[in-house]
């Protein structure tokens, strides 16, 4: 890094030398409602977020966010929507502002100062997809197939809007750095853990945004509309964002003979969708970083965020039924997105550091030079001061691991578990020709949410009475005139058929 580049304005100074960051954490507003949660009591938790959604937060994209996934589990889902629906408008804001004009997005120059926590909160990229298809599962579980759809196709566009934004703004970032001077990296920072960001986990994923739960979901849910035509796109990418699981693969292979004549009869399509745990927090970890400067190496104390791998992350390997043990397949972990979603951000973030580090180092290095040590001594204070916890926010509430099963079941009464502990399970009532259940679990408490179901069934004594009864083979008939009167009445069903 060079300092040279850098010229001291009074606001710059001012800003540095007098700023002090005192911000809260997302993570101290929201985690005593997580704790509340996980003890079964979703409509504490609920009502504390609630709280910090009135007055200048009611519009506020995460606490929102927040508020509708703990309503979700709490199955008010209209309310859901609700809040979830404020947190789409800001979001669709940033899609119009990624599309037009993606400068004013990358020129928060706030952070350069003050560090990323006082940049505008747009979501992390796989929260923004998460939204529409959290929007589409309230939808569904409300019984409305067809705006689940319209949810469904604002998920993939959107996926498209970010593809395009982040490719520009690494170009920016890159570019900037390089009019800077900076060359810093995650492996320049002494001490930073790399390798949370760089395990096989991680780099296995294709991007930081997109998860197999939304495509496979689109799947079932153009599927349930008879469109199968648009169904295998979404099982296919699927697959390819999660390859060689078995459960995901079947949801293609099977999807001709699940939508032909060839159909099961007098059964439900059931679709399992457990879910565990709550997404990672961002950890604020400080690192010291020497400038050189005209009058020697001055030290700056910087902060940048780590997600920690979740070592005791929960596996659940089957959901047993009807003394069934169905196969479980783990479709999505928040914990390895979030980790993903980072490392793309990094370069950003380092850059935005590296020239706050540069701008800290040139005050401190003029307060020296012009004032003495005593004054060097308070910038420093001052300098450190201005250096506030890294930007730790994050959709919380949102599940750590997502699994999906999937079951052809007679209609009827059954006892399931979900979370493979001895003794615990949900009685269910399987109706229907598609059903969703949705369930999130955590280590003493399991939220079964309602039971979504499409279509009709065919009773089982219907099936019966409209197969038909298998005939005797005829006899041979004793003579030519006797064929023809056997023949006849053949000719003239098929006829009429």
């Amino acid at each position: 890094m060079r300092l040279s580049s850098f010229s001291l304005t009074p606001l710059v100074a001012a800003l540095v030398l007098t700023g002090c960051v005192t911000t809260q954490t997302h993570d101290s507003k929201v985690s005593n409602s997580l704790a509340v949660v996980k003890t079964g009591q979703i409509e504490d938790a609920i009502r504390q977020v609630e709280e910090q959604t009135k007055g200048a937060n009611q519009n506020d994209l995460l606490l929102n966010l927040e508020k509708g996934e703990l309503m979700r589990i709490g199955k008010r889902y209209q309310d859901s929507l609700n809040a979830l629906t404020i947190a789409d408008t800001k979001v669709k804001e940033w899609e119009e502002n990624a599309k037009s004009n993606p400068q004013k997005l990358m020129g928060q120059i706030g952070a350069t100062i003050m560090g990323d926590a006082s940049r505008d909160y747009e979501g992390q990229d796989y929260e923004k997809v998460m939204l529409t298809v959290r929007m589409a599962m309230d939808r569904i579980n409300l019984g409305d197939l067809d705006t689940a759809r319209v949810d469904i196709k604002r998920t993939h566009e959107r996926e498209a809007v970010i593809a395009e934004f982040r490719s520009k703004e690494t170009e920016s970032a890159e570019k900037e750095a390089k009019e800077k001077g900076v060359t810093t990296s995650n492996k320049e920072i002494n001490g930073y853990p790399v390798e949370t960001l760089n395990d096989p986990e991680v780099l296995k994923l294709k991007n930081g945004y997109q998860n197999a739960l939304s495509h496979y979901l689109a799947g079932f849910v153009y599927e349930a509309l008879n469109e199968p035509g648009l169904a295998a796109p979404g099982y296919r990418k699927a697959i390819e964002l999660r390859p060689d699981l078995p459960v995901l693969e079947d949801g293609l292979k099977g999807l001709d003979q699940r939508t032909s004549f060839r159909r099961k009869k007098g059964v439900t399509d059931v679709l399992f969708v457990v879910e565990t745990g709550n997404a990672p927090a961002r950890q604020s970890q400080k690192f010291a970083l020497p400038l050189p400067t005209s009058r020697g190496l001055v030290t700056v104390s910087l902060t940048f965020p780590v997600i920690q791998p979740d070592k005791e992350a929960a596996v659940i390997r089957s959901v047993n039924i009807a003394n069934q043990s169905l196969p479980t397949a783990l479709i999505t972990d928040f914990n390895v997105m979030a980790r993903r979603a980072l490392k793309d951000e990094m370069p950003g973030i380092y850059t935005r550091a590296a020239i706050r580090a540069i701008t800290k180092g040139v005050v401190q290095d003029q307060v020296n030079k012009n004032f003495g040590a005593l004054a060097g001594l308070a910038a420093n204070i001052a300098v450190v001061a201005t250096e506030g916890p890294a930007d730790d926010r994050m959709w919380r509430s949102l599940p750590e691991r997502v699994f999906i099963a999937r079951a052809f079941l007679p209609p009827g009464e059954y006892d399931v578990n979900f979370s493979g502990r001895p003794g615990e399970s949900t009685k269910l009532s399987i109706d229907g020709r598609y059903m969703v259940v949705p369930v999130r679990l955590y280590p003493n408490k399991t939220y079964v949410g309602d039971l979504a179901k499409f279509g009709s069934v065919t009773p089982a004594a219907q099936i019966a009475a409209e197969t038909p009864a298998v005939k005797a083979a005829p006899t041979k008939p004793a003579n030519r005139k006797a064929a023809q009167k056997q023949v006849k009445p053949a000719a003239a069903t098929a006829g009429a058929n």
